[in-house]
């Protein structure tokens, strides 16, 4: 059984398909398929039903691609390892995140002092990044939420004020800060159902014994503050998205007075997971600077 037999097996495994496997892997589709035959004589036993050109895994090979997974993974780890401790390469960090806008500006500031090192990042939904993660695919995870699992480890990195966004010349404009029960009538703009922030916003307007009233639902901060100025409505704005406001003057932010109106982010990682001397910096870049910036605030 070679190596490249296991990596040609996973793409066709991933696509069941010879022709797209073929084009992922950059390979001629004859040369493929007899990639697979022979490590199904190598193994004794078919690993897909065939019916005409059609491929599907059977049990088989459902069970032995798990195994193929855990062994090339194993192998990449062991790659990265035996690189980083032999100097051979700065060091690349992957991470995945349903908020990657959010870490931007950690890793522009960490990269200031590292410029050697590369990140690879993915937008990926919570789900998927929590499946990265447990596969080894990733060295961080980043999000608000928290990762139940075990052998997950968290460390905060980010804290977040949210922020009222109103209509220029509402009734609450121009304040500097609100009760969010003071707009318990009032329509707002929301994320979808799904979004990673819909529940930080529910949560924020029931504890202020608000039931809201989404008039439009969207998927980004930039729809939100557009569609307040149109005067559709209120929306929960978090700190980082500030930017994303210049359809929107000053006046129209309010700092929302209530408990609980901050969001902390977190890096999660595996705990058995090895992580290359350039991601633990990384790590300990993160903690310290949110050491730095939150707890001093907290004591000042």
């Amino acid at each position: 059984m070679e190596l490249l037999q296991l990596r040609y097996f996973r793409a066709v495994a991933k696509h069941e398909h010879m022709s797209r496997a073929a084009q992922e892997l950059h390979v001629a589709q004859p040369a493929l398929s007899k990639t697979i035959a022979r490590l199904e004589e190598d193994l004794g036993v078919s690993l897909f039903d065939r019916r005409g050109r059609q491929i599907r895994l059977n049990p088989i090979g459902k069970a032995f691609l798990e195994k193929t997974e855990a062994a090339l993974e194993a192998l990449e780890e062991g790659r990265r390892m035996v690189a980083d401790m032999a100097g051979l390469e700065a060091g690349t960090i992957h991470v995945a995140s349903p908020a990657l806008g959010r870490l931007s500006a950690l890793i522009g500031k960490f990269l200031e002092s590292h410029p050697d090192v590369r990140f690879q990042l993915k937008q990926a939904t919570a789900e998927e990044m929590e499946e990265l993660l447990e596969a080894g695919k990733i060295d961080f995870g980043f999000s608000a939420l928290p990762v139940r699992k075990p052998g997950i480890r968290e460390l905060p990195v980010l804290s977040e004020e949210a922020y009222l966004a109103v209509p220029p010349g509402h009734p609450f404009a121009g304040r500097d800060s609100i009760h969010l029960s003071e707009a318990a009538n009032e329509p707002f703009i929301g994320y979808q159902p799904n979004h990673l922030y819909r529940k930080r916003d529910e949560m924020l307007l029931l504890n202020a014994g608000v039931v809201p009233r989404f008039v439009c639902e969207v998927d980004e901060g930039g729809a939100k503050s557009s569609l307040v100025r149109a005067g559709l409505g209120l929306a929960i704005i978090g700190a980082c998205n500030r930017g994303d406001t210049t359809a929107l003057p000053p006046e129209s932010l309010l700092r929302i007075v209530s408990p609980g109106n901050r969001t902390t982010f977190q890096l999660v990682w595996q705990d058995h997971h090895y992580l290359s001397r350039a991601a633990m910096a990384f790590r300990d870049f993160a903690a310290a600077s949110y050491r730095e910036t939150y707890e001093t605030a907290n004591i000042g």
